[in-house]
């Protein structure tokens, strides 16, 4: 019997749960120092998480998906990009995006938009429209990546969707694309256990997610996610690849929903307790923060002043946003298309009408 074909799939860690390293410090972190500024905005970010939620529980934003537990991946996807990348990602990549010069208040104005009325209009000139749906924003991100390629640009696109938003049809054509075409692109799968109440081990029959880019040709690696010096490494294989004419990357990164799905959701009707309480375990500020302490370069004075600093900042945006007029109704046509179809004409004349602004 011959073996048509055969394949292995890498995983990447170097730091461990616990805070120690499993395997020396790779090309993308010369030193635990270069991890510092990072770190810092992973607290950010999880200061910034937990006062939108305070937002919401209080009825000053609609429905909001925290990403507690996932801040070493977002944020290490973002710090990994250079300011020429696209970025395609969904709705929970606050670190990223943050990372790519979105502001907080333009995260809060999006998810305020039910209870207030705002729409969001000033996402990064570079980047997709920060919000979509699943899985499309992994084509979307080809297309980018195949412009790219035709117009002989050094760049990269760069996608995330959740292992539930890897089981859609748009990812596959996204994978099968970026083989086909040989794209630089980068495709990131955030596996954090749960497409909202549906486990991972009901979404799919492959041992991992990552070796669903094989089928295209693709490089792929799967990674602790809840380490960010293997995320770093990840992006800069999957980046450095791109840049040199090798194609493209399917990086699944595993880590967990320490949060419900969004605070419309309550986990606890289908998540045990021990499961969570295990994730907890795992997460990826605890061990940075052991790491980094035990380097010399971070102590309870620093987190102290650091997280005081990430406080007033995060005030200033949500005031920003609580203070934000409300958009006029015709802002909902208005960045939609750059010449509006005569049908949508008629209903923004209609809705003009009804305020008597016609």
């Amino acid at each position: 019997m011959r073996t048509a074909a055969s394949f292995e799939i890498e995983y990447l860690q170097y730091l461990a749960p616990d805070g120690t390293l499993a395997a020396p410090l790779p090309p993308a972190v010369p030193d635990a120092a270069a991890l510092l500024p990072i770190f810092k905005q992973m607290l950010f970010l999880r200061t910034f998480d937990g006062k939108a939620i305070a937002l919401q529980r209080t009825g000053k934003l609609g429905t909001y998906a925290a990403c507690l537990g996932h801040e070493a991946t977002h944020v290490g996807i973002g710090a990994s990009m250079q300011a020429e990348d696209v970025f395609a990602p969904s709705y929970r990549e606050y670190g990223a995006q943050f990372a790519r010069g979105m502001r907080p208040r333009e995260v809060l104005m999006y998810w305020g938009g039910d209870e207030r009325g705002n729409l969001l209009t000033g996402a990064p000139a570079h980047d997709y429209p920060w919000c979509v749906p699943i899985s499309t924003q992994m084509l979307m991100a080809s297309g980018a990546a195949l412009s790219f390629k035709l117009r002989k640009q050094n760049r990269v696109a760069v996608a995330v969707c959740g292992d539930g938003g890897s089981s859609k049809t748009d990812f596959y054509a996204a994978v099968n694309s970026a083989g086909a075409f040989h794209l630089p692109l980068v495709l990131c799968v955030v596996n954090n256990g749960w497409a909202i109440s549906v486990p991972r081990k009901a979404q799919t029959g492959a041992e991992t997610l990552a070796q669903k880019g094989l089928a295209g040709g693709l490089h792929c690696l799967q990674v602790d996610g809840n380490d960010l010096i293997a995320v770093l490494e990840a992006m800069r294989r999957a980046h450095e690849r791109a840049r040199n004419g090798e194609g493209g990357s399917v990086i699944e990164f595993l880590t967990y929903r320490l949060h419900d799905h969004t605070t419309a959701d309550d986990a606890r009707r289908y998540r045990d307790d021990a499961e969570v309480k295990a994730a907890w375990e795992k997460e990826p500020f605890l061990r940075l923060r052991k790491y980094l302490a035990d380097a010399g370069l971070w102590d309870d004075a620093q987190e102290k002043a650091w997280i005081e600093a990430c406080g007033k900042r995060v005030d200033e945006e949500i005031n920003a946003y609580l203070n934000t007029p409300v958009q006029p109704v015709e802002a909902m046509f208005d960045y939609l298309y750059a010449e509006l179809p005569e049908d949508l004409q008629a209903q923004r004349a209609e809705a003009l009408a009804r305020e008597g602004r016609a």
